[in-house]
């Protein structure tokens, strides 16, 4: 195994001295131990490995021909909507994860790993290059600490990223002490530090990734000093600390984050706000960059696969839920900024609407959301309980949307009781979120909930376009569901570990999920 590592870490050192791509080594090597160089040596290349650890949160990489968005620009989205029901896939390209037919190396599922654990290095290799950087006086301890904060951001939402997708939830035992995933807090960048990696190349339990996380937003909220939407800032660490504590059912600590910023950010007047000008408005909390020249391509980007070419539909699972009122402005197409959009009798998201050269942003954090973190805490929470606050919190969401606040807006003589507050906000979430890669999480964390219990993935649509004539929104009756729903207990509930890591980490071969 040793020389297999060396013979890794060889072949990186030779890539770095020709300046070939990081593609072509990445192609070639488990993601969670690859070696890589970059630049710290003055201010101006630490901007650009910067600027190169988000172009891997944005891009990634796909079988050495470039990148669909893994793990944090489209494919992020793309593949956690497919994970639900609340979408179609309407043709074959998502159909693996549509249907729950992945195994250990599937390729989706192995990108999103591999490219997961990329970022991570890139980030690692960054707060290591800078805190030397520092030291040498090349740049000032506060720049510094502002982007080692931002890397150690991206390194936090990716660890939490891959747990949802590859390990049980939070609560799946009383303590956490289940399996999560690899931990990986030092840059992989010598043979000395792949062998490292190899001597500690175990899954951590999810208690110990939910802690590492944490710790890794408490510095980013304390140090990062950068205030732009498509770079990490602190209010984004807090924002996703909202979504961390609500994984964890730890209902206090999402009151106290949420009210840190509750007065940083304003929610747009109207509900297609955020994507009518994604780069300016006044709600979202962090994006990742698209532009024409770098994005996802015509095999990922939101506006091709969404917009352009039509891969993923609106479910006639949610558009026929009858909680979903019949005149919400969410619901409205045919307009320019509307945020559906209607093709020969079926329906499609309208919310990327860059069809040509995909520079959409990919929205991760915006406003809405820590509101509904924060609605949803209240009604839990057996020490800050507040359903007033609650409805009143959730109100400000919905309200945007409906036809008619003074009359459609929740009032406490519609929701009694804690558990039809939480019920109407995870409804709320379907809505607001749809096409936005949010149902995933809800599924993931709600399994065995005792207000909104879910049991493992829902059934769905069968995959293909959905006939018009099933979207019936006057008639709240549920279409035919061509997908059977997968237990909880179903290994399939789960990712697997990909065969890529499995191979070549003695630490996880004796650690792959259950059932692959």
């Amino acid at each position: 195994m040793k020389r297999i590592y060396r013979n890794i870490i060889a072949v990186a050192f030779a890539i770095a001295a020709i300046g070939c791509s990081d593609e072509t080594l990445l192609d070639k090597v488990p993601y969670s131990s690859v070696a890589e160089t970059m630049a710290f040596d003055s201010p101006e290349s630490i901007k650009l490995s910067v600027n190169g650890m988000y172009e891997a949160a944005a891009i990634g990489t796909f079988a050495g021909a470039g990148g669909r968005g893994y793990v944090w620009g489209a494919a992020h989205i793309q593949q956690n909507d497919c994970r639900g029901e609340d979408v179609v896939n309407t043709a074959s390209f998502y159909q693996v994860t549509y249907l729950s037919t992945y195994d250990a190396t599937t390729a989706n599922n192995m990108y999103y790993w591999h490219d997961g654990y990329n970022l991570i290095n890139k980030a690692n290799i960054v707060i290591e290059g800078v805190t030397e950087a520092m030291a040498e006086g090349i740049i000032s301890e506060a720049e510094g600490k502002d982007i080692i904060g931002q890397a150690r951001f991206l390194r936090a939402i990716t660890h939490f990223e891959l747990n949802v997708q590859m390990a049980r939830p939070y609560n799946h035992t009383s303590d956490a002490s289940h399996l999560g995933i690899i931990l990986r807090e030092n840059a992989i960048n010598s043979e000395e530090s792949l062998e490292e990696a190899e001597a500690h190349g175990a899954r951590s339990t999810v208690r110990e990734v939910y802690e590492h996380v944490l710790a890794d937003l408490d510095y980013a909220e304390e140090n990062i000093t950068n205030t732009s939407l498509i770079y990490a800032s602190s209010n984004a660490a807090v924002a996703f600390k909202t979504r961390v504590y609500l994984h964890m059912r730890a209902w206090d600590d999402v009151i106290e984050e949420a009210n840190k910023i509750e007065n940083s950010y304003t929610l747009t007047s109207s509900p297609s706000g955020v994507f009518d000008d994604n780069h300016g408005n006044s709600e979202s909390i962090f994006s990742i960059n698209q532009t024409a020249i770098s994005n996802g391509g015509v095999n990922g980007a939101l506006g091709s696969q969404y917009g352009r070419r039509l891969l993923v539909a609106i479910s006639p699972i949610i558009w026929n839920n009858e909680g979903w009122l019949i005149d919400d402005k969410r619901r409205a197409y045919g307009e320019e900024t509307d945020l559906v959009r209607e093709v020969e009798g079926s329906l499609y998201t309208n919310k990327y609407r860059d069809h040509s050269t995909y520079s959409d942003l990919s929205p991760v954090l915006r406003h809405a959301e820590v509101k509904l973190n924060l609605a949803e805490a209240l009604a839990r929470s057996t020490t800050q309980q507040d359903l007033t606050r609650a409805i009143e919190t959730l109100n400000e969401v919905r309200d945007r949307a409906l036809a008619d606040p003074a009359t459609q807006s929740y009032t406490s003589a519609d929701l009694t009781s804690a558990q039809e507050v939480v019920e109407a906000i995870i409804l709320e979430r379907r809505i607001e979120f749809l096409m936005e890669g949010k149902r995933w999480q809800d599924i993931h964390r709600l399994q065995g909930d005792d207000l909104a219990p879910i049991d493992g993935i829902p059934a769905k649509v069968a995959n293909g376009v959905p006939a018009p004539d099933l979207y019936d929104a006057a008639s709240g009756v549920m279409p035919p569901l061509g997908a059977s729903a997968i237990p909880y207990d179903d290994y399939r509930f789960i990712w697997p570990i990909p065969l890529s890591e499995t191979s070549v980490n003695p630490m996880v071969e004796g650690q792959q999920n259950p059932g692959y």
